[in-house]
């Protein structure tokens, strides 16, 4: 049964907390974003950069060299872990073994961003999760565990009981669900409940009022965000973040809320400086910014 709960600015306050004076890069966990290819070089740094402006002590960036070439330029801040690329210029599925090892016991996984639709994704898939402690799954990373579904193959999952976040928009979830786009947006609320206990998982079922249901029947509903959120690169800005508030603790239902309320907040914000026909999604990190430091954080 849903345990909806409501979503506004002061439950976020209360969950990111000012940081002690004592702190340093190691009290506030580490992501690591296996993402990005040759096609799409932008998201794999979107989604890095929003990991570290939501908190991340170490973020490190798996991908091939392109794109963390492009991505070192915009973030020195990052650490990378280069790959071997595909004759298309994406990750190998042979690199799994390496990202593993990358893998410590309180390292965020974040899988999928720019990854490309590949069967080289779906190795990544299949070998990674089992592997992280917690993980957020987005964008191509959604399309493997897909294709993995329709196959027969259980859903991955972080060792040991660990926390998964998937983050679908309506044509993500379809191709998960085998559900049509239709039916998913007639019953947001009980479609991303039944899958959030199914799948045991944080489920993130992005676009107008996104909701976050948690595998206990919690669920949100947002009320931020604008049109202007609506281009490529927005997702994986908020998959960055949902993985950044992760490491820095946060349980894995209420690191998914508060990034889901923070990202749209701060598009308001955004398109009242730009419009939403000007923004862009990158934009969004000044606003961001200016949220935590009203509140002392």
């Amino acid at each position: 049964m849903s345990k909806e709960q409501r979503l506004e600015e002061e439950f976020v306050w209360s969950r990111i907390l000012p940081r002690p004076a004592d702190s340093h890069k190691g009290s506030f966990g580490s992501v690591l974003a296996a993402a990005g290819s040759a096609r799409y070089r932008g998201a794999a740094g979107l989604t890095a950069e929003g990991a570290l402006r939501t908190g991340a002590g170490i973020v490190t960036l798996a991908s091939v060299e392109p794109v963390i070439q492009a991505a070192a330029a915009r973030l020195p801040e990052c650490c990378f872990l280069p790959c071997a690329a595909t004759a298309e210029g994406n990750i190998a599925g042979t690199e799994a073994g390496k990202i593993a090892a990358a893998l410590g016991p309180k390292t965020v996984l974040l899988l999928g961003p720019g990854l490309g639709n590949t069967a080289d994704a779906r190795t990544l898939v299949r070998r990674l999760l089992p592997a992280a402690g917690a993980a957020v799954l987005d964008a191509d990373g959604l399309n493997a565990a897909a294709a993995l579904l329709a196959a027969g193959e259980p859903l991955p999952r972080p060792a040991q009981g660990g926390a998964l976040v998937l983050t679908p928009h309506p044509g993500e979830m379809a191709r998960l669900t085998g559900l049509s786009t239709a039916q998913i947006n007639a019953a947001r609320e009980q479609t991303a409940c039944f899958y959030a206990a199914q799948w045991q998982c944080v489920l993130v079922l992005k676009g107008h009022r996104t909701v976050i249901a948690a595998p206990d029947g919690r669920t949100w509903v947002n009320a931020t965000g604008n049109p202007g959120l609506a281009r490529g690169g927005s997702g994986d800005i908020l998959a960055g973040m949902i993985a950044g508030l992760l490491a820095c603790g946060l349980e894995a239902a209420e690191a998914a809320a508060c990034a889901v309320w923070l990202h749209g907040a701060a598009a308001d914000r955004t398109a009242r400086r730009l419009g939403e026909y000007g923004m862009l999604p990158h934009d969004l990190f000044l606003d961001l910014g200016q949220m935590f430091a009203a509140r002392g954080r």
